[in-house]
């Protein structure tokens, strides 16, 4: 009885634990030399927090509901959005930091809203975005705008837009297929066009520093998707290793392949991606 007990108090503390919704998103491909995307839409990846409008709530990729103040929320539609919450290029972590926090801030005046995707609206990519279009005409809001769509002439004129943003300082670009429907998960009509490779893992713990180093933080341990656990020293500035990212933190790191047994090759810190105690924050 004491062992069922147990059982029925742990799938309890497991519920709570669960995201509040199973919404399962859209989430991008990475683009490979000589893929045909021709006539495909493409944009700038902002890198800000992802969020999903659900028509009433404003949430994080996994469901969790964000600390948002009313005015922000007050007049979005009452249909679907998914996007980015974003200040500017280059200011991911400010991002992360005022839409983490447990209670509504002022900050919020900084963030905007920038979308991509009408979750489960008929028609193509233009079609479906044209539905907020729409609504924003009718109901203008500062905070709130679609992410412009160009098409892409050829492989020369994609290679074009992504230098062009990278030296603007962006992270990279998207392709979608425009006459795909919505769909979710990971998706070959929507890719993610970049000049690195990134991933994201969990901070387990850390390798003490040495030599100029020492009191100090030498490596991150990570683990990865599939278990993969290993160091990741390369890229953290003194400030990172004097109070590192905790332990639970999903950090973003850039790296070049993977060797033979599966971990990622000359793999170097970028940033935090989601706090331990915030909700999740991914990009797609």
């Amino acid at each position: 009885m004491k062992s069922q007990g147990n059982l029925l108090c742990w799938l309890f503390l497991l519920l709570l634990s669960m995201p509040a919704t199973g919404t399962e998103l859209l989430l991008l491909t990475k683009y490979q030399p000589g893929m045909d995307v021709d006539g495909w839409l493409m944009s700038e990846k902002l890198d800000g927090v992802r969020a999903y409008w659900d028509g009433s709530r404003l949430l994080s990729r996994q469901g969790n509901p964000l600390a948002v103040p009313d005015w922000f929320t007050e007049n979005l539609p009452p249909f679907e959005l998914d996007g980015e919450l974003w200040i500017a290029r280059g200011l991911f972590e400010q991002t992360l930091s005022i839409v983490s926090r447990k209670h509504p801030d002022p900050a919020w005046r900084r963030i905007t809203y920038h979308v991509f995707e009408v979750p489960h609206a008929n028609g193509g990519l233009l079609m479906r975005l044209n539905k907020l279009e729409e609504y924003l005409k009718d109901y203008p809001l500062e905070h709130v705008s679609i992410i412009p769509q160009s098409v892409c002439r050829d492989t020369s004129h994609l290679m074009e837009k992504l230098d062009a943003v990278v030296a603007a300082g962006g992270e990279g670009l998207v392709l979608r297929d425009p006459d795909s429907p919505y769909e979710t998960g990971r998706s070959r009509h929507a890719l993610k066009v970049k000049r690195y490779d990134d991933m994201e893992g969990r901070v387990l713990g850390y390798r003490p520093g040495k030599g100029k180093y020492e009191g100090m933080v030498g490596a991150l341990w990570v683990e990865i998707a599939g278990g993969k656990r290993f160091y990741i020293g390369t890229g953290l500035s003194d400030e990172d290793r004097r109070n590192p990212p905790a332990t639970g933190s999903l950090v973003t790191f850039k790296y070049h392949g993977f060797s033979s047994n599966g971990i990622p090759r000359f793999a170097a810190f970028m940033r935090v991606r989601e706090q331990p105690s915030a909700a999740s924050f991914s990009k797609p």
